[in-house]
Formats: C-alpha cells, sequence, structure tokens
C-alpha cells in the first residue's frame, strides 16, 4: 500500500514540476518579446536572435551552434518535462536540433531574400561563388542550388546521426523529437526540386504531413 501510494505522490510530483517548468518557459518568451529576456542561457540565445539580423553565419558551424543553443536546448527542455534522463536522448537531440536549426534558415531563405536578406553560411556561399545578391533577385543557377545542396546535406547527417542512437532511446523520449517528420518533408521536397530554394512547391504545406505525424506518434519512434 505504501509502496503505491508513494508511486502516486512521485507521479503527482513529476507533473507537478512538468507544469511550473512550461508555465516558467511561457512567462520567459513574453518576456524575450519585451526585450527583458531572463537571466538564463536558453532565453537570452534567443533574445540574441536579433543581433543576428544584419548579418549572414559566417560559417556552418556557426549555424549549428547558434541551433545548439536554441533548437536542441528547447528539445532538452522538452525531455525534462517528459520525464526522461537519458544520454542517448540528449544526444539525439543535439544532432535533431541541428537539423532544425539548418532547415529553418533553409526554409527562410526565400522570404529573407525578398527583404534583402541572407544568412546562409558564407564559407560555403563562397566555396561555390554564390553572392547575396544571386539569392536576393532569386537566382536558380548551379551554384545556387549547389550551396543549397551542401547546407541540406548537413542537416540530413544530422538526421541520420539521431537515429544512430534509437535503439537506445526510450519511447517515452518520441514526442520530443516529433519534428524529424517535419525536417525530413521539407529535405525530401527540396530534394525533388533539384535544390531550387524557391521553387514554388516548397510554399505549399503537405497535406499528408498531419497524418504522418500521427503514424511517427502512434509508433513512438523518430
Amino acid at each position: 500500500m505504501w509502496s503505491w501510494h508513494r508511486q502516486v505522490k512521485d507521479s503527482v510530483s513529476q507533473k507537478t514540476i512538468g507544469l511550473m517548468r512550461m508555465q516558467f518557459w511561457k512567462t520567459a518568451i513574453k518576456e524575450i518579446y519585451r526585450d527583458e529576456p531572463p537571466n538564463q542561457p536558453v532565453s537570452t540565445e534567443l533574445w540574441r536572435e536579433k543581433d543576428l539580423d544584419d548579418r549572414a553565419y559566417r560559417n556552418l558551424q556557426e549555424l549549428e551552434t547558434y541551433s545548439e543553443n536554441t533548437q536542441s536546448s528547447l528539445m532538452y527542455l522538452l525531455l525534462e518535462c517528459l520525464g526522461v534522463k537519458n544520454v542517448h536522448a540528449d544526444h539525439a537531440a543535439s544532432h535533431i536540433g541541428k537539423a532544425q536549426g539548418i532547415v529553418t534558415c533553409l526554409r527562410a531563405t526565400p522570404y529573407h531574400s525578398s527583404r534583402r536578406k541572407v544568412y546562409l553560411p558564407m564559407d560555403i556561399c563562397m566555396l561555390h561563388g554564390a553572392s547575396q545578391e544571386d539569392f536576393i533577385r532569386g537566382s536558380q543557377e548551379q551554384n545556387i542550388r549547389d550551396v543549397v545542396y551542401d547546407i541540406a546535406s548537413q542537416a540530413h547527417v544530422h538526421l541520420q546521426h539521431a537515429r544512430s542512437f534509437s535503439h537506445n532511446v526510450p519511447a517515452a523520449a518520441a514526442p520530443a523529437f516529433l519534428s524529424t517528420v517535419v525536417l525530413e518533408d521539407y529535405l525530401h521536397r527540396v530534394r525533388r526540386a533539384d535544390f531550387n530554394v524557391f521553387h514554388k512547391s516548397l510554399q505549399n504545406r503537405n497535406p499528408l504531413l498531419p497524418i504522418q505525424l500521427y503514424i511517427r506518434s502512434w509508433k513512438k519512434t523518430y
């Protein structure tokens, strides 16, 4: 009887802690938008996003570091809220967060380019002789596609690395990693568009995405 009561108490405690953490982040997000970020690493990184508005990432590593400090950190928080404490899940979260940051940068390229801003890693652009002006005018030349290919390939590599830990990641972590469905969908579609990041098909939503998310959630896999 004591054991059962203790289980209930622990369960309630975990849920309460989870709710408190979620409330903390809701408040933190509001404060970030008021330019008053809490003195907390993830909050500070999210608030710093506006500091990146006027320059591109110097290299892919800088984009990955930023993604780790923002996207991956939020996944660590989700894992904590789910009660998952597992080093393999943490490694998977690190790679998925980096993939998400990279894909987000690619997906936003047409929008940013229309506002004469380009944030793609400068080292890869220079490698292929692609200028910011090329992206601003929506060039579909091969060198622009090569830039997109290199960046998208890195996101794909991170997803593969994340899956290499799947056999050791508890099923309870699956909800935190559902974003892999969306990331896979974009990478598949940009590949079908021959890495033309400005292709109209990339601006349309995949109507099957909700079903794919449901199936992945049901299978408790990522």
